[in-house]
This record gives structure tokens, sequence and C-alpha cells, in this order.
């Protein structure tokens, strides 16, 4: 059994928000920190490889996330990396295992009363070691290289948890083209779905297509046609599609329904859309004229993402073709900027 000390860790190099949330100026900062040694009876010292940065990380450290956030948190809550040491107590894992902590280190089995999500509540994992309690940890699938295991965690279980109750031959309409959203395009055709993709660029929707072209992805530019869900529908035959993976929150959730099919399942990822619900007394008869489902995602438990690599594992699904690029450790805060900015068709990885 090798310890910290027996490795020569002591310090780790962490991404600290700045807080400041000034156009222009930087969002986050390299801090070098001691680590909390030694390791706790049940706790492991993790080596991390990579972390994928999704917008939440951009949108907590610009300051517009919509619950409390602990003052200069380290940002991320996808990562992949290996034990290089154990507590004594430790049962589960052992040095040289593939891990990565769950987003909400709270929510194990989906029925705890409690929450604590990472890089919110506590420090999150852009950084190059970790300590963690290894009943907090789930563990990669061996066959992916470092920067596409490290999408597991959030954006993986995300698109997942997402799709649950969907099977072949199904219909999920899909929006936007980021990380959670590439990651559910390939979670949706391995299911054997068809695919609805919005975006607001023409050039986006053209990229994936030609890059996915069997079977054909439908498309909907929602820029162009503000009754985008109109379109939807007529992909659809009219009826609707079964599941919606829905990223906006107030301004698209209404016609996100309304092209629904009645039954269907309405996934509530994100909250892109800042806009009031200024429709919102349609909402509720939507809701239930149409019989949705409309449910909350937060990523997942810690075994959806055991589940997550178990699937993954058994299809031997690669995801090199969704990664939009990889930056070196010390350009995090330029790659920040970028997802902030919307550049990006797929993942932002930081390699380190």
């Amino acid at each position: 059994m090798m310890s910290a000390d027996n490795a020569g860790i002591t310090t780790r190099r962490a991404y600290r928000r700045t807080d400041d949330y000034t156009p222009g100026t930087p969002k986050i900062g390299i801090v070098t920190e001691p680590l909390p040694l030694p390791l706790s009876a049940t706790k492991v010292l993790i080596k991390v490889h990579a972390v994928a940065l999704n917008y939440r990380d951009a949108n907590i450290s610009n300051g517009g996330n919509p619950w409390p956030v602990t003052p200069h948190g380290i940002i991320g809550n996808d990562a992949a990396g290996e034990i290089i040491a154990v507590g004594e107590q430790v049962k589960f894992l052992e040095i040289g295992d593939r891990v990565a902590p769950n987003t909400d280190t709270k929510n194990l089995t989906g029925r705890e009363p409690t929450r604590s999500w990472l890089a919110a509540d506590e420090d999150g994992v852009l950084a190059d070691f970790l300590v963690y309690d290894e009943m907090v940890l789930g563990k990669l699938p061996t066959y992916l290289d470092w920067i596409q295991a490290s999408m597991i965690p959030c954006a993986g279980v995300t698109a997942w948890s997402a799709l649950k109750g969907a099977w072949i031959g199904q219909s999920v309409l899909i929006q936007g083209t980021g990380g959670v959203a590439m990651f559910a395009l390939k979670l949706a055709k391995a299911l054997g779905l068809t695919v609805v993709l919005s975006s607001s660029s023409d050039r986006k929707l053209e990229a994936v297509c030609e890059q996915f072209p069997e079977p054909p992805i439908l498309t909907v530019n929602y820029a162009k046609n503000p009754n985008w869900y109109e379109e939807v529908l007529e992909h659809t035959n009219g009826v609707g599609v079964d599941i919606v993976l829905e990223n906006g929150g107030p301004g698209t959730l209404l016609k996100s329904m309304k092209c629904t099919r009645r039954g269907g399942i309405v996934s509530q990822v994100g909250y892109l859309d800042r806009k009031k619900f200024d429709d919102a007394q349609e909402i509720l008869p939507t809701l239930i004229d149409r019989r949705i489902i409309l449910r909350g995602i937060n990523a997942g438990s810690k075994m959806d993402m055991d589940d997550l690599s178990s699937a993954l594992t058994a299809t031997q699904i690669k995801f090199d073709d969704i990664i939009d690029s990889t930056w070196a450790f010390d350009d995090a805060d330029e790659a920040l900027q970028y997802l902030w900015e919307g550049k990006q068709v797929g993942k932002v990885v930081i390699q380190i």
C-alpha cells in the first residue's frame, strides 16, 4: 500500500475562480496549495490526466450560476485520473484504477436527501491532484484514453440520464452542439434513435451532419424560425419526438413541450436561455394536455455513472469524434473563454 507521502506528493496546482466578473479580466487563476494529507482511512489520492470543461464552468466563472457557490472555488466536474495512493481502509479501489468523482458527491444511489455539487458546493476538479473518499468515485472504462474518459462524469452521465426510457426506433430532439448534446447524439445513435438536432448555426449543423451521415440527422435552425417546434413536428409527421434534451429553459421549454409527443419526456438539462417565463401561463395546460413527463436532470448518481461505464465497456463506443479541442493546463483560462463564447462543437478538454 502506497501512502501520499511515499508517492512524494504534498501539493497540487489548481485553478480557482477569481470571482471578478468584469468583462475581459481572467476568470480563473493557478494556485499552488497543500493537499489534504495524510490520507484518511477511506480516501485516495488521484493523479488527474484530463479535465473536460462544460458550459457550467464558464457560467459559474462569469457569475451566472442560479445557485450559490463557494467563493473562489476550483472549477470543473468532468475529470479522469488514476489512483496513486490509498488510505489504510480503502476496500473497493486500488492503486492504478482509473476513476472520477461523481458530479454530486452526495448522490450515490439517487435517493439521498442532500446534495453537494462539484465546483459549486465544494471544490471542483481542475487540478493536477485530487483527494476523495472512495465511495464517491466511479471506475472509468479502460478502453478509452484519458481525454475521452474525462467526458463521462458530467457530460456523459447527464446525457445518459436525459435519455433514460428511450428504446430503439424512437426519436429525440437534442438542443445545441455542446459537450452534453454531442455525447447524447452518440448515445442516441447507438440506441437506434432518430435524432433531430437544433442549433442557431447552419455551419455547426452542417458540420455535425457531415460527420455523422448515416442514418441522416434531421436539423432545425431555431434562430431562423422562432416557431422551430413546428419544424420538429414536420420531421415527426405531426406526432412530436419521444424525448427532448432541453437545454434552453425559460425561452424554449414551452416550444419543446409543443413538439413532444403525448406521453413523451422532456429532460431539462440546462438553462442557457435567461429570458423570463413570459409564456408561463401556457406551460401547465400544455404539460397536462400532452401528458408530458418533465424531469430535471442534474447529471446523475454514482450508480448512473457506473451503469454508463458498464454500457460503454460493452459497446466500446469511442468519443474522439466529438472532441472540439484539447488545451494545455497552463491555457485553461483561454479555453474557458473559448467555451464561454460558444465557439465549440463538442467537448473542450484540458490535458494535464
